[in-house]
């Protein structure tokens, strides 16, 4: 089995690539929804962020918009939440790793926002970056709900500039050129994974 690594920087488009890679019959590890079900009522991780950032537990779940306002403003507490919040976004990842090799499926994808900056790119045969242009990009973040520059500007902050990341990839993806652009660079990009050996071994 393949491991194809998909990125981006927030507003370039990869939720719109992840849920065209599942409409073509792959499965796709969501790094975001991983987190969202650790933060979310009953989560595993409830206890120990609520520890460490008090003001963040609401009726039995970590508040979201709470803890990233603290977060984003603290490098420090964003290291103590990354401490607790990765290994076990690795556990749920190794879990599904596990039950598409057990399905024999050809190829996985990792839907992780921050591949490059944590170092999970090593263990991806392949790499696709999501990318649009930068006034694209700021057009769709800065219409989400409770989006201001100032928290755009924290959120670019932790991730690596867009030219970066396709830099370093292996696919390059444009998600602001149409859906059926996005699609067929998607296509291309599987047909090539499977066409050639494994780079890593799809190691964990």
């Amino acid at each position: 089995m393949k491991i194809l690594g998909l990125t981006g920087g927030i507003g370039t488009g990869k939720s719109t690539a992840a849920a065209m890679l599942r409409r073509m019959g792959v499965a796709v590890f969501d790094a975001d929804a991983a987190v969202h079900r650790l933060l979310g009522p009953g989560g595993a991780a409830v206890q120990d962020v609520a520890k460490a950032f008090p003001g963040a537990l609401k009726a039995g779940a970590i508040d979201r918009a709470a803890l990233g306002a603290t977060v984003f403003a603290d490098k420090a507490a964003l290291k103590r939440l990354e401490a607790i919040l990765h290994p076990l976004v690795r556990v749920q990842e190794r879990l599904f790793l596990k039950t598409q090799r057990a399905h024999r499926a050809r190829v996985a994808v990792l839907d992780i926002p921050l591949l490059y900056e944590t170092g999970r790119d090593k263990n991806c045969d392949a790499v696709a970056v999501i990318w649009a242009p930068g006034f694209l990009q700021r057009a769709r973040v800065l219409s989400r709900p409770g989006m201001s520059q100032d928290r755009f500007a924290a959120i670019l902050a932790q991730q690596h500039p867009i030219h970066y990341k396709r830099s370093r990839a292996d696919f390059s993806v444009p998600s602001g050129l149409g859906r059926a652009v996005t699609w067929r660079a998607l296509t291309s990009c599987l047909e090539r994974l499977r066409a050639c050996g494994d780079k890593s071994g799809g190691a964990e």
